[in-house]
């Protein structure tokens, strides 16, 4: 049973989460033969403030 975990920042789309979730659900059918019916994938929204790189938060990075 794969349990794929996707982190993104805020703001993509119900529509856009499904295609992410049907898309890797598909992937791992192709390359794993995975059963898509116990195939899970989560994906968690991480606010702009709590997602950092190379020292600053992505909320600061937007901003430049």
């Amino acid at each position: 049973m794969p349990y794929v975990n996707i982190k993104i920042t805020e703001g993509a789309t119900v529509e856009e989460k499904a295609l992410l979730i049907k898309g890797v659900t598909e992937l791992l059918v192709e390359v794993l033969d995975k059963d898509p019916a116990l195939t899970h994938v989560i994906i968690d929204d991480v606010a702009l403030t709590d997602w950092g790189v190379g020292g600053r938060s992505t909320a600061e990075i937007r901003k430049t």
